[in-house]
């Protein structure tokens, strides 16, 4: 037994760094915000100073959505980082903590209890995924710190009480939008449904696709589920071919619509595909190739949008990043920018004041449209509709609520 105990002893410490290793603060960038790994923080996570006010991030940097915690978290810097050149916040400089989630609802609840309890934070944005953003709402909430999501359009996500708050529409919203486009646009009377039965935002689509669709005159011939990680869909995109549908709407992540596409194109399905803001990414591309051509999704902006402010967040983001933005990098400029407005107009820094000041956002001038506030805290705004044409997205149309 003496033998064995410094090997036990080498054993727990090897686990204890690795759980601390799964909390890591991932870096944020330079310029207007602060690098998360411990610089701009005092022991315990609370800001170094009194100058600075410490907001939190949690974004899925890695895993099977890390395009969107990506995007989104260099949408934050950027407007974080011309507040800061503006002048900051209440004469204070805006530092922000981002940590990974790892695509996954577990680690996310995980990471906002960490900013909530150790770091401290003013506020928190994030996620992307409406699951991820349903397991943080609840620690924020019950915590009382108030959290922007960007772009989760799952509408439980700010039911979670009244410091929940989005700058993005919501599902059913974004289910009509395809719903309308596929009857009215396309002309479509069949169409097949592909779910993904463990994502309350696919879930959740595809409920209220298939009620739209319904109510608008369409039929809905199939539907098929499969679950996130999956990488093999050819039985249910067989089914699907057997109920003869004109368009196949898959509300899903582009990790898996990709593949998707191609397995479609593989077993003789030629009709077009259908989705949502979740297919938004260059991922998309490289994954379905020329199988996924012809396709359409609903989104929150288009880089091709000519409005100046529009044009120049693009240009700021391509110099700072060496790309052009999507919705995900908009959202979450968006919510940033949303924000920065409420600390500046809050009464104080406190959880209530801040909370009220971001209720009561306005006719707001985002670059994924103008962001004005309901009762229920969820963003009444446009949505667009793209086509995926020569490897890249085409502006369709613009669906108004």
């Amino acid at each position: 037994m003496r033998r064995l105990a410094p090997m036990l002893l080498a054993a727990l410490a090897v686990m204890v760094a690795a759980c601390e290793k799964k909390t890591q603060p991932a870096p944020s960038g330079e310029g207007g915000t602060q690098a998360a790994q411990g610089q701009g923080a005092a022991p315990g996570g609370a800001p170094a100073d009194a100058n600075t006010i410490l907001l939190g991030q949690v974004g899925s940097l890695t895993g099977g959505q890390a395009t969107f915690g990506i995007s989104t978290r260099n949408g934050i810097e950027l407007a974080l980082k011309e507040a800061n050149a503006a002048g900051g916040v209440k004469g204070k400089k805006l530092s922000i903590r981002v940590y990974d989630n790892q695509s996954k609802p577990e680690e996310a609840a995980q990471a906002a209890t960490r900013l909530i309890t150790q770091d401290k934070v003013a506020l928190i944005l994030g996620d992307v995924a409406s699951s991820n953003s349903l397991a943080m709402a609840e620690k924020a909430q019950a915590a009382g710190v108030p959290m922007i999501t960007p772009s989760s359009t799952n509408p439980t996500v700010t039911d979670k009480g009244d410091y929940i708050f989005r700058v993005c529409f919501i599902d059913p919203f974004q289910g009509f939008v395809m719903a309308k486009f596929a009857r009215e646009n396309l002309k479509l009377n069949t169409v097949a449904v592909l779910q993904d039965n463990k994502s309350a935002y696919s879930i959740g689509l595809a409920d209220v696709f298939t009620r739209k669709f319904t109510e608008m005159g369409g039929k809905v011939t199939a539907v098929e589920s499969y679950s996130q990680g999956d990488t093999d869909y050819r039985a249910q995109l067989t089914a699907i071919r057997k109920s003869q549908p004109e368009g196949i709407y898959v509300p899903g992540y582009y990790s898996e619509v990709g593949i998707i596409a191609r397995q479609a194109r593989e077993v003789g399905l030629k009709v077009p595909l259908m989705g949502g803001d979740g297919w938004d990414s260059e991922k998309l591309f490289e994954l379905g190739g020329s199988a996924i051509e012809g396709s359409y999704f609903s989104n929150h902006y288009s880089p091709d949008n000519p409005d100046p402010r529009v044009q120049k967040f693009i240009a700021d983001y391509k110099a700072a990043y060496g790309a052009v933005p999507d919705a995900l990098a908009a959202l979450g400029y968006d919510s940033a920018r949303v924000a920065v407005s409420a600390l500046e107009r809050a009464k104080d820094l406190s959880g209530p004041s801040v909370r009220d000041a971001i209720a009561q956002t306005k006719d707001f001038p985002g670059v994924a449209g103008t962001v004005t506030l309901d009762a229920q805290r969820n963003a009444v705004k446009s949505a667009v509709v793209l086509k995926v044409e020569d490897g890249k997205t085409q502006y369709v149309t613009t669906i108004n609520p």
